[in-house]
């Protein structure tokens, strides 16, 4: 649609339905008034032309910490939080993007080569789906974009994937006619994230944000994962579902990140596998002593008896889901936290021993709750942010309480919207 006809489209009732359930709010008057700036912003930075909007939202991890990549199972939902986009195709090979909360990128894809200069930057993302999408056959060309970040970085539900799949999603309704399916956006990002970002992320992220609602994952086979979608809300059971960012720096944080897979890789050869999912606990704990020889890390070993409780922990976890069993759950989580605290160690970063805004945080949660609802590390990890589980009578006193440590906004009030990324118009 043209910039008037959009204008009406937006300030009508037409568009109600899909806002709500991507808000999870009844009043849209706040939403609608995003819709029309952005509108503005584009029309004044690129001229009048034939406008898609596109919703793409965070993520947040239920269960599952660390084991995509092992190809384990894990349980996440997509959030209500969102970036919007606001773009249109413009004949050339150029894509322009811009975020005001960012540095603006402006990418040539008629080069889709690795580019080592870029690795780490959005620009290296824009490059790195393009290049995939045209080795799988399908268009692409340059296009406008102007977009509204709530995804921030730092937030701990998945910014650089809910720009991923974002991006993939520009490409699809611009130029594909929708052909690609959810499952194919999320493995398209992460190839992207992968060879040309240079982060060696597993699945989850991209999965959760790019299917959505409140799913379940099971990433034996990667390339075809089985994925189960739940209706299911902490709110039905007195609850409030609430991450705290601790606003830790992220900074040079990748090494950290990248030795979890590559740790538990090195015993994984040693079991005979590519990754931890092709042996068994049983078969680590009978040959240990020789692994540990051979490995000569024992943080490596410690991770990956965290993967195997972990990934039965997310099975688990979908049975008390189907099952409706709200305190199996609220346990499962609980022992999940204290499982990457105590064995994968992504608490914090070992270079910075005086950093430990996620410890804190976790500590003033387990004093406050007394075994109430649940709290654990939330996403990655090292830096940045925790969930918790709050009963719905507790959650002023919690929020005052981490709102006097972090500040006012460390508090992120979310829901679980029913659907990923997807065109909005």
């Amino acid at each position: 649609m043209y910039y008037q006809e959009l204008k009406a489209y937006i300030n009508s009732e037409a568009i109600d339905e899909m806002l709500k359930k991507i808000v999870c709010k009844d009043d849209l008057t706040a939403e609608k008034a995003r819709y029309q700036k952005l509108l503005d912003d584009a029309l004044a930075k690129y001229g009048d032309g034939d406008y898609h909007f596109i919703s793409s939202p965070g993520r947040t991890e239920i269960g599952g910490n660390h084991t995509d990549h092992q190809h384990g199972h894990v349980v996440a939902a997509s959030l209500s939080i969102d970036n919007l986009v606001i773009c249109k195709a413009n004949n050339s090979n150029i894509v322009n993007y811009l975020d005001p909360a960012f540095k603006e990128s402006v990418v040539d894809i008629s080069d889709l080569s690795v580019n080592e200069s870029e690795k780490n930057t959005s620009n290296s993302l824009i490059r790195g789906i393009a290049a995939r999408l045209n080795e799988l056959g399908y268009s692409i060309s340059g296009f406008d974009a102007l977009c509204d970040s709530r995804v921030l970085n730092g937030s701990g539900i998945s910014s650089s994937a809910c720009f991923e799949v974002m991006v993939a999603e520009i490409f699809n309704t611009l130029f594909n006619d929708c052909k690609l399916n959810p499952v194919d956006r999320a493995i398209i990002s992460q190839y992207a994230e992968n060879k040309y970002f240079g982060k060696p992320c597993g699945l989850l992220d991209q999965m959760a944000i790019s299917v959505g609602g409140f799913v379940t994952m099971d990433f034996k086979d990667p390339a075809k994962p089985v994925i189960n979608n739940f209706e299911f809300s902490f709110n039905d059971y007195g609850y409030e579902l609430l991450l705290v960012n601790t606003k830790g720096d992220h900074a040079d944080l990748s090494d950290e990140y990248a030795a979890i897979p590559y740790e538990s890789k090195a015993v994984a050869k040693e079991l005979g596998g590519e990754v931890l999912a092709d042996a068994s606990k049983e078969d680590m704990l009978k040959k240990l002593a020789s692994i540990r020889k051979n490995v000569n890390n024992d943080r490596a070993l410690l991770r990956s008896l965290h993967f195997y409780n972990e990934d039965r922990r997310a099975v688990e976890e979908e049975y008390a889901i189907k099952n409706k069993d709200i305190n199996r759950l609220l346990k499962l989580i609980t022992e999940s936290g204290h499982s990457s605290y105590m064995y994968l160690q992504n608490v914090y970063a070992v270079n910075r021993p005086y950093s430990q805004s996620l410890a804190l945080a976790l500590a003033l949660s387990d004093d406050y709750l007394q075994g109430e609802g649940a709290y654990r590390v939330h996403g990655g990890g090292f830096e940045g942010t925790i969930q918790a589980i709050v009963p719905k009578d507790r959650v002023a006193g919690y929020k005052e309480l981490i709102s006097s440590v972090y500040g006012d906004d460390a508090v992120l009030d979310i829901a679980v919207r029913p659907f990923g990324t997807r065109k909005v118009i």
